[in-house]
Parts: structure tokens; C-alpha cells; sequence
């Protein structure tokens, strides 16, 4: 294969944006070119989260004609596709690949019914033991056969069965059940697949060594249909090639192979150089997680902490999730800073010096901040805008501001949000520790490391040196084209990829404000269990 040959074409499925990267795996791996487009999240009452994939779709049709008009890409030159996206949503298609109704996001908690149904129905058999609301039997068994079991209200198998409760046509429709990515491939090649790691998500794949298939006994014990399960490939696996009329829209060349890729909870860690055991990354983005390699499963009930499949073979990503990251920085912007600071989303020159531009509000707040005393004076947020997963598992948690006073002023205010997910993400570190001891030093990386006053806040209050890769608002995308690499045999080994990123920052601890975070650490820690009631009264 030629050196013009070596281009990926990698695709980064977020929440609110699609992204299309075009990579060349030469001896480090570098971003040629990209686009983006955005798309909306609709929420709406009783815990909805839904998306058009249609929107998913077109987002990554005009962006690839993008990339691929832009000097010096030719369509020609592109060896491979591959998908980085947000995991455990839920999309189910008929026979023709048509999406059935909307998508439900990895957000969505509105089948609290359908999980407590599960827990009623096997009252006697399970002895009325009870973890996390369901029979003791059926989780211990889930956790043999899958690794973890499905104690969020959010995860994909109880919106699964709340579309046969409450949209019984619909459901009658039903040929498979897929995840974001696999629907893109669906698009793309014709072909309904499921990689490993979007397996793993719906708790009904058998991932013990020898496995690697859909369990029977998964599906009998939560009522799946297994024909709505598709066939489960690796991620650096060929899902199959471009469709000639889909090539032509695009204006890519039909034979051109698509690759399974994996889930954002997989390949961020892969793209940040977080291949070996306990290496660790931090992600912030429009959510956020803590996340280690280890070589075995693991599960953590106590603090909502488990492992799902990586995309190196082998290995699993010891997971704990955070629900709303960088949408707190979004809603902040929206509803407590514009007024004041008089600026808006779009480009817009803020001051009297011309060289001044900022390219988005977070990039000014962040700035902003940086003069705002380190501790906020005792203000503090809670990032749960939305429930929470982990180290809690609660959807009807909400964020707050604590202990306001008369002196609190919009930009404290603003650098609390920070300095909340910082220390949400520090007791999400140290839960995940205090079963798997990781390496000292973390991959930072997410649209919130491109903030320098962001990575230097969580290295303080972590204590902890970060390192923030180049772009590490692509990392997604870039765990995509090495799987894809993998698959074409441009790459031997994953144990290539580390040397091969680029490290942008170092974060080193400051020690000079650790006595205050620490002060408020301790506070922030102590907020959910004095308001846990407080937010099951309000909220359920």
C-alpha cells in the first residue's frame, strides 16, 4: 500500500455533534483535516433523552463531503472507515435498516416502571433479596455471565422494554436492536453488526474467556428477543464496504472498507494512549468518566463501577460514569453568564485588541476564571444536572449551588462549576482506586482539556500530573482510525500507539490551594446524602 493510502476517515458520534477526521497513520498519527456538525439532544419530561438518527446521518454525510473537498485530500486515498461514538443508546430498525422511532439516549431514565417490573416479577423466586432493586439472583447471575448487570434505569435493556410496553406497534416492527455507531454502519454497508464493546452495553453478551457470543440464558432471564440481536464483530474487524449509491452521495469509492470501531468509552482511552494495565484517562466532555485498563473484569455495586469490553482484545475498561460534564460549562454560559459578560456562542471579538478573538464561550469562562480566588470562598456546585451514575447511581439527583452569601458573585459562581466536576470527577477517581490502584500519572483529554485553567484546577484537585495529548478533543476519532489501522494491517500492535500520540500539556499539582480544595472536597462529598431525600421528593 502506498503512502497516499494511508488515510483513515473516522468518525466521532458525540451527544450534540458529529465530527469527521481524516488521519494519517504515518510514524505518529496526524489529523490532516476535519468538520464538524451539530445536531439536537431533545429532553423532555418523565427523564426523556431522544435523537433523530437521521440527523446522525446527515451530519455525517455533509461532513464527510467536507473533509473529502477540502486541498489536498483525495477520495481515492481513503483506505478505511471507522466509528468512534456515544455508547448504550437505543435504536431499533425493521427489516428495511429504518429507524422505528427516535432514538433513546444514553440519557434517557424514563423506564423506572419497566426495571421495578423486573424486580417484582421474581419476588419469590429471588427470596425478596434485593441489589440495586432487582432480585439478588438475577444480578449475581448477570455479573457470572456478563461481567455487570443493568442497575441504572438508564441503561439500553429497560428502554428495550419500555417500547414494548408503550408502543406495542412499534415494537411489533422490530428487527434489530443497535447502538448509535452500529446504525451509521447499518447506512453505510447494509449490513446490521454489533461490535464487542456495544454487545457488552446491553448485557445480554457472554464475555468470558471462550465466549465472546450472546447468551441464552441472558435473554431468557430479561425477556430479548435474540433474533433483534445482530452478529457481533471486533472493532478492527470489516463490517463490510461502502454501498455504491451511498458512496456516490458522499463522493467516497464504493469498495472502500467500514470498520466496527467501538464506543467513545472504549476508543478515548485508546486514542489518549491509555492501552496498558492501569493506565488511566480522564474525559471531559458533554459528559464525563474515569476509566483503567485492567486485564480482568471487574464490578463495583457500591460505587456504580464497571467494566465493559475493550478494543484491545483481552483487556477491559474499568469505567466510572459522570452524566453531565461539559453540558453544566453549556448551561452555565446559556443561563447565568451571557447577560452579564455580553458575548454569545458564535465568534466574537470581546475586547479593544483585534488579536483577541475567542472561538466559543467556554474558552472566555475559563479565562474568566482564572483571577477568581482558588476554593470560590465556600461556594460550591453539584454537577448532576441530570442524575447521576456513579460513585451514585441516582436520576433523580439535580445539580445546586451551596452556600451562596451576599459577597458571591457570577464568576465564583462560574469557576464552582469547575471546580465541582473537578472534585466529582476526584471521587470517582478514588472510588475506582480503592479497588484497582492505577498509575500515577492520568491522560486528561475531552473538549474540557483544551482548557489550560481546566487542567490545572483537576491536577490540583487531584493531586495528580495530567497529560493532554494533541487535539484532545479528537481522541475519539483517533482511537477510530487505529482500530481501523489494526484492521488493514497498518499497525502490528496496539502497544504501538503511546509513543506515537503527541503530548501537548503536563499538568503539574500545585500544592498551594490544596488545603481549601480539600476543605470543600470534604463538604462536596457530604451534599448528596444530606439532599438524597430532598431530590426523591422533588424529582420522582
Amino acid at each position: 500500500m502506498s503512502d497516499r493510502k494511508k488515510l483513515i476517515l473516522a468518525y466521532d458520534v458525540g451527544t450534540t455533534s458529529l465530527k469527521t477526521c481524516v488521519y494519517n497513520l504515518g510514524d505518529n498519527f496526524n489529523l490532516i483535516a476535519s468538520s464538524m456538525a451539530e445536531y439536537s439532544l431533545k429532553i423532555f419530561g418523565n427523564g426523556c433523552a431522544e435523537q433523530d438518527p437521521e440527523d446522525w446521518y446527515q451530519a455525517m454525510v455533509e461532513t464527510t463531503q467536507d473533509v473529502l473537498s477540502m486541498p489536498g485530500i483525495d477520495a481515492s486515498d481513503i483506505a478505511g472507515i471507522s466509528f468512534c461514538a456515544q455508547m448504550q443508546g437505543l435504536v431499533l430498525v425493521d427489516k428495511a435498516g429504518r429507524a422505528l422511532r427516535p432514538a433513546m439516549s444514553y440519557m434517557d431514565g424514563r423506564a423506572g416502571e419497566q426495571k421495578k417490573l423486573a424486580g417484582r416479577l421474581n419476588r419469590r423466586n429471588a427470596g425478596g433479596l434485593r441489589i440495586e432493586g432487582l432480585p439478588a439472583l438475577k444480578v449475581l447471575r448477570s455479573i457470572q455471565i456478563t461481567g455487570i448487570a443493568p442497575t441504572s434505569v438508564k441503561d439500553p435493556l429497560w428502554k428495550y422494554h419500555w417500547v414494548r410496553d408503550n408502543e406495542p406497534e412499534v415494537f411489533a416492527k422490530v428487527d434489530k436492536w443497535l447502538d448509535v455507531k452500529e446504525y451509521l454502519i447499518l447506512r453505510l454497508t447494509g449490513r446490521a453488526v454489533m461490535t464487542k464493546d456495544s454487545a457488552c452495553a446491553t448485557f445480554m453478551y457472554d464475555n468470558r474467556p471462550g465466549q465472546n457470543c450472546w447468551s441464552p440464558v441472558m435473554c431468557r432471564q430479561y425477556g430479548v428477543n435474540p433474533s433483534h440481536l445482530a452478529p457481533i464483530i471486533g472493532s478492527d474487524e470489516k463490517a463490510g464496504t461502502v454501498l455504491p449509491e451511498t458512496a456516490d452521495l458522499m463522493g467516497l469509492a464504493a469498495d472502500v472498507p467500514v470498520f466496527g470501531g467501538g464506543g467513545d468509552a472504549s476508543l478515548i482511552g485508546l486514542g489518549s494512549g491509555a492501552v496498558n494495565e492501569k493506565d488511566i484517562h480522564i474525559y471531559m466532555g458533554t459528559s464525563g468518566w474515569v476509566s483503567a485498563v485492567t486485564s480482568k473484569r471487574r464490578l463495583d455495586l457500591k460505587y456504580m463501577i464497571g467494566s465493559i469490553t475493550c478494543a484491545i482484545p483481552g483487556k477491559y475498561h474499568y469505567f466510572s460514569e459522570q452524566e453531565t460534564a461539559g453540558k453544566c460549562m453549556e448551561w452555565v454560559g446559556r443561563h447565568l453568564a451571557l447577560d452579564e459578560i455580553g458575548i454569545y456562542l458564535e465568534k466574537k471579538q470581546i475586547t479593544d485588541d483585534p488579536e483577541t478573538i475567542y472561538s466559543n464561550l467556554f474558552e472566555y469562562l475559563s479565562e474568566v476564571i482564572s483571577g477568581t480566588e482558588a476554593g470560590c470562598g465556600g461556594v460550591l456546585f453539584t454537577p448532576w444536572l441530570h442524575g447521576s451514575r456513579s460513585p451514585f447511581e441516582d436520576s433523580a439527583a439535580r445539580g445546586m449551588f451551596f452556600n451562596i452569601g451576599l459577597n458571591t458573585g457570577k464568576r465564583k459562581m462560574i469557576r464552582a462549576v469547575i471546580e465541582g466536576l473537578c472534585y466529582n470527577l476526584k471521587w470517582m477517581l478514588e472510588s475506582l482506586e480503592s479497588g484497582l490502584p492505577c498509575n500515577k500519572t492520568i491522560k486528561f483529554v475531552g473538549g474540557g482539556a483544551q482548557s489550560e485553567v481546566t487542567g490545572q484546577i483537576l491536577a490540583d484537585i487531584l493531586g495528580r500530573t495530567l497529560e493532554v495529548p494533541e487535539n484532545p478533543q479528537s481522541t475519539g476519532a483517533l482511537g477510530a482510525a487505529v482500530v481501523a489501522g489494526i484492521g488493514l494491517g497498518e499497525l502490528e500492535t496496539f502497544d504501538e500507539v503511546p509513543s506515537r500520540i503527541r503530548i501537548k500539556h503536563v499538568f503539574i499539582p500545585r500544592k498551594t490551594h490544596s488545603e481549601i480544595y480539600e476543605r470543600n472536597y470534604a463538604v462536596f462529598k457530604k451534599l448528596y446524602g444530606a439532599n438524597k431525600a430532598l431530590f426523591g421528593e422533588l424529582n420522582k
